[in-house]
């Protein structure tokens, strides 16, 4: 099984970046938890918007769960 580090969950990142650049959003890596939470902070157009927790659920979680079984959830946090 994969570890859960930075650099891969950027890496994996990468694929979801431009979908959030497209409306004027980005994503942050913030910490990666001992017990394999990934917290991110979310940028730009995403701060605020109706959508974004549906965006992080639907979009980001799932590309990096695919990635990492392990992985409990993503956060947002501030």
């Amino acid at each position: 099984m994969e570890e859960i580090t930075l650099e891969r969950v950027n890496e994996v990142l990468e694929n979801v970046r431009p979908y959030l650049q497209m409306d004027g959003g980005d994503i942050e890596v913030v910490n990666i938890t001992e017990d394999n939470i990934i917290e991110v902070r979310l940028l730009g157009a995403c701060v605020g918007c109706a959508l974004s927790q549906m965006t992080l659920r639907a979009g980001v979680e799932r590309a990096l769960m695919r990635e990492f079984p392990t992985l409990k959830r993503v956060e947002s946090v501030s």
